[in-house]
């Protein structure tokens, strides 16, 4: 590890700064705040400076933006909030794109303007608040390039339109910001403005798309001094009531909880939540799984998304394990008697409280702590005979925790250290994991070196055992031209699962890529780029060669919107140690060469269209891939939106894992074919009230119908056998379906009401054959679940609170 740092250490040259001059605007303090309607006539904003003059951003990068779509932004504060005011000037208002969407969706068809405030200066972390022509407000942590619209803070902002083009007006209270408790703020901040119809993004301070990341560009704001801002502390209580019904079965439930956010101080925020319910997160998109590693789905729980950004560091904290499934699974053959069946399996255990707390102090030291308890959880057994039931333990009580250490400097580069660790009940299985995390880039944003550094340690009844991962990449990220190399390395029992996810290890990889890309349009193309990369992928015990890559990407999108492009890929013959499912078996799969081409037409039509078209070839072996996927779009109007996706898969004459013995591990060849269906119905009444369908379909056929199976011979080859399936019969038919309808309001900052209507059916079976149409007909004669839940979530500010007992008294 001391050899990568001195490596990342030698190409950090400490040079010039960026040779951009940055823009400077004056915040004026202002005694009665504006009335925020988004018509900007109150007297307030009369004697405030104007910040105007902007640059191209998109899609060229150089020059003013035009004259006549003149912008013009200015900034007052008091005690308890930022104020904005935007000026967006149109010579042709009536072609503006109005395009309605909700909360966070602002990258829709409909122009935008967008705050970037950064209240430490530091060239790194911004909070981008936005705001479309039609009223949709979002807002996003953005570090560097890297933005997350999953955190949500409570701000105001309302937008007006006349003849000369349209208005903005932001309220942006402190509690949604963090700054250091200093006389003299040092704060930073670009502005962005966006026009659909003419395809072109504005900045107020130059952005060199070639050098750097935008958030190193941003220009000063002076004049904001002695802020005393209220006590930070908001409440989130929220009661919601569930009624479900199963295969004759009606449950009703009702529950009530709270989140709360306090201000620690300036910097420091602490996040809460109690007796938490996660009713009404959006359905996981579940797969049939044939391969040998867990499958895993996106978070959707509001507390573990919104403001994560510095747990997210290192990337070994997967959210998804704390309150996930049972580290237990009971196996019928082993723990249950003959006469015994399970009436109860808990899917997942139930989260007691979580807690997190993060900042950044004046030094750029960001500091973060997490910590969850999810409880005690059994599984419930009956006698068929005797009607007495017993429980089994399959997860003791858990705490889960996390400490980050974040130490950013010189505006593009930093240094972490993390540390998870949870621990069971009884010593039932404990785990910690310790990570050294950097990226480091010299002053003139020319070479970045980034890597890390993670141990491993689990402790349970079976002993104890470590295991260690290293990653190092140095890249050059200037200009057009730019290429990479890079080295992966992990030992055989490094494990971050408990807390983390890591779907394999013994690896000893190294990385070599290159790519072009145009940063002005030319004649035809607004942008295009291309990337080749190259892979040598060994294990690390025994240290053998697994395979070796070379992929292709290409990227295009002409002056009208239209995008196209495509990737292709060679491997060698890949020895894969994962799929026999034994230690230190491998299986070979051959040489293969494939790819995919796509286009997307232009968003702004009323009908639009996503399609690609893939194959992929194995050359020793019989299998094939065709794959292709659709999804045209519809805007009815400014308020209806319409999207139907297909993705179809054909694996013809594939082959797999079926299962093994003490002597034999088993393949059969089979046809899979998968077909995904998705349709999302959007209504908008306005920015704060929608109505939305989503339905998901997945149907998977496995069929091993040529009868074709092997044994898994010691050098990886195959060995034709017969195989009984009268047994285990490996023929699948996978099909589920998820259709949830909801009406969502918004009716005032912060508080939601919604209600949801959600509709579930499974089905699995070994019927491999019987086509698409007949397994649906099968899926509907399953036992369905239908659920209703209302829920009501009301913003409570602790300051607002003292100003109604105030008046009262």
């Amino acid at each position: 590890m001391f050899r990568y740092i001195t490596t990342a250490l030698f190409i950090i040259t400490a040079t010039q700064l960026l040779s951009q001059t940055k823009k400077s605007i004056e915040a004026i303090r202002i005694e009665t705040p504006p009335k925020i309607d988004g018509i900007l006539d109150d007297t307030v904003w009369d004697n405030v400076p104007i910040a105007s003059d902007f640059f191209m951003y998109e899609p060229g990068n150089e020059g003013k933006a035009p004259f006549e779509y003149n912008t013009e932004v200015k900034i007052a504060y008091d005690n308890k909030a930022v104020y904005v005011a935007a000026y967006m000037f149109d010579p042709n208002p009536s072609l503006m794109f109005n395009q309605f969407s909700q909360r966070d969706d602002v990258f829709v068809q409909a122009d935008h303007f967008s705050v970037a405030l950064n209240t430490n200066n530091d060239g790194i972390n911004e909070t981008h608040f936005y705001v479309t022509s039609a009223g949709t407000i979002g807002d996003a942590i953005a570090i560097q390039s890297d933005f997350d619209f999953s955190y949500d803070v409570v701000f105001d902002c309302k937008v007006s339109k006349d003849s000369n083009g349209w208005y903005a007006e932001f309220k942006i209270p402190y509690n949604a910001l963090r700054f250091p408790e200093i006389e003299v703020q040092n704060w930073a901040v670009n502005f962005y403005r966006k026009q659909v119809a003419r395809n072109e993004t504005y900045t107020w301070n130059r952005i060199d798309k070639s050098v750097g990341a935008g958030s190193q560009y941003s220009g000063l704001v002076s004049g904001v001094t002695n802020i005393d801002p209220p006590v930070r502390l908001t409440l989130f209580p929220f009661a919601q009531g569930v009624v479900s019904t199963f295969d004759g079965n009606t449950d009703a439930d009702l529950s009530a909880g709270m989140d709360i956010k306090y201000g620690l101080s300036d910097s420091f925020t602490l996040d809460a939540t109690l007796i938490p319910d996660f009713g009404q997160t959006a359905f996981d998109e579940v797969e049939l799984n044939l391969g040998p590693f867990e499958q895993t789905f996106d978070e959707n729980r509001q507390f573990f998304t919104e403001g994560i950004d510095l747990f997210r560091k290192g990337n070994i904290f997967f959210s998804r394990r704390v309150g996930g499934k049972p580290s237990v699974k009971i196996d019928p053959d082993e723990d249950l008697a003959s006469n015994e069946k399970i009436i109860t399996d808990p899917e997942r255990v139930n989260l007691l409280n979580a807690i997190k707390v993060s900042g950044r102090t004046k030094g750029n030291l960001g500091v973060g702590f997490f910590n969850a308890i999810t409880e005690k959880t059994y599984a419930v057994i009956r006698d068929t005979i005797t009607g007495a039931t017993r429980e089994i333990l399959v997860e003791p009580l858990a705490n889960y925790n996390i400490l980050v250490l974040d130490q950013q400097f010189n505006g593009n580069s930093f240094i972490s250290i993390i540390n998870t660790n949870v621990t069971r009940e009884n010593k039932y299985r404990d785990a910690n994991t310790s990570a050294f995390v950097f990226s480091l880039a010299d002053n003139d944003n020319v070479f970045r070196a980034s890597g890390r550094a993670i141990m491993s340690q689990v402790s349970d009844l079976d002993g104890n055992s470590s295991g260690f991962l290293s990653e190092l990449d140095i890249y050059k990220i200037k200009g057009k031209f730019r290429y990479r190399i890079g080295h992966d390395f992990a030992n055989k029992t490094f494990d971050i699962n408990d807390l983390g996810v890591n779907f394999t290890n013994n690896f000893n990889n190294f990385v070599a890529g290159a790519s072009y890309e145009i940063f002005e349009p030319t004649p035809h193309l607004n942008k295009y780029k291309f990337e080749l990369t190259a892979r040598h992928n060994r294990l690390y015990k025994p240290s053998v060669k697994t395979d070796n890559q070379l992929a292709l990407d290409m990227f295009f999108v002409n002056k009208s919107r239209f995008g196209f492009g495509g990737n292709f890929s060679y491997s060698s013959d890949y020895d894969n140690y994962f799929e026999p499912r034994v230690d230190g078996r491998f299986v070979t799969f051959s040489s293969n060469l494939g790819g995919r081409i796509w286009i997307s037409s232009d968003y702004r039509k009323t009908f639009a269209l996503d399609m690609g078209i893939g194959y992929r070839n194995w050359f020793d072996d019989p299998k094939q891939n065709i794959f292709v996927d659709f999804a045209p779009r519809y805007r009815f109007s400014d308020r209806l939106l319409l999207i139907l996706s297909t993705d179809l898969s054909l694996n013809n004459r594939d082959f797999g894992y079926i299962a093994n013995n003490e002597t034999d591990i088993f393949f059969g060849q089979r046809d899979i074919i998968n077909l995904e269906t998705e349709l999302t119905a959007t209504y908008n009444f306005d920015p704060f009230k929608a109505i939305d369908l989503r339905f998901r379909n997945f149907w998977s056929s496995v069929d091993y119908g040529d009868n074709v199976f092997y044994t898994l011979n010691r050098d990886g080859t195959r060995r034709q056998t017969s195989y009984d399936i009268s047994e285990e019969n490996p023929n699948r038919n996978f099909n589920i379906w998820n259709l949830d309808v909801s009406f969502r309001w918004r009716f005032a900052p912060g508080s939601e009401a919604s209600l949801l209507y959600r509709n579930q059916i499974f089905n699995q079976d070994e019927q491999s054959t019987i086509g698409y149409t007949k397994s649906l007909s099968e899926l509907f004669n399953q036992p369905q679940q239908h659920t209703v839940s209302l829920r009501l979530t009301y913003f409570i500010d602790y300051n607002n609170i003292g100003t109604v007992f105030n008046k009262n008294s």
